[in-house]
């Protein structure tokens, strides 16, 4: 599978790493394709790893992941050019810059503004809820973290619970993209956790399932 980054920093550099370490395609995005730092990125993914442009990424990619932050995504969305068609999964949190709240939320979603922005794209809400930590490594004693998912296309959603699966989460789906209303507030929660009430960043969410 093909797979586009746009935004390579913890949480693209993170996943883009391991599903190219897995054997898939994948392309980082950079202004600045032949930078040191991303030099470093593409020698540590190995040889399915490449860099380019936003649009280069975005075009020749069958996925393309949107991890970059939440001000300058609407920027992104819109260098990518024309989306339509292609699976986009959201990893941005529309958190407001002190992580006090977020800029949109129960009634609206972030994910629900990317769909907006890019018409025609299979928009699938996905690893917001996590640290990029657990995204390298979401075996827990044994035990996978829960890696919740949503959006409008089952399809779109199927190829993303794959993507999941195979980095070791337990992939659930959420249900359609307006669950990003309550996906990106639960995303908040595990901030909180983590900074304020001092829990660390070595956490994540499981779901426990009574027997029938």
């Amino acid at each position: 599978m093909k797979i586009g980054i746009i935004g390579s920093g913890n949480v693209g550099g993170t996943l883009g790493k391991r599903w190219a370490q897995g054997g898939h395609t994948v392309v980082f995005s950079s202004r600045h394709p032949e930078s040191e730092k991303m030099k470093a990125l593409i020698a540590e993914a190995g040889p399915n790893a490449a860099a380019g442009s936003i649009a280069a990424t975005a075009q020749q990619s069958d996925i393309v992941l949107l991890a970059s932050p939440w001000n300058a995504m609407k920027e992104m969305v819109a260098a990518a050019g024309n989306l339509a068609g292609k699976i986009l999964i959201d990893a941005t949190n529309p958190f407001l810059p002190d992580l006090s709240g977020i800029e949109v939320g129960t009634t609206f979603s972030a994910g629900e503004l990317v769909a907006s922005w890019a018409p025609g794209a299979k928009v699938v809400k996905a690893f917001n809820t996590i640290g990029a930590n657990i995204m390298a490594d979401p075996n827990f004693n044994g035990r996978s973290a829960l890696l919740l998912y949503c959006g409008d296309d089952a399809e779109a959603k199927a190829s993303v619970a794959r993507l999941a699966t195979e980095l070791g989460f337990e992939a659930q789906d959420a249900g359609p993209l307006k669950q990003a209303r309550v996906l990106e507030p639960l995303a908040l929660l595990w901030v909180s956790l983590a900074y304020v009430q001092g829990l660390g960043r070595e956490f994540a969410f499981q779901m426990i399932k009574r027997a029938p």
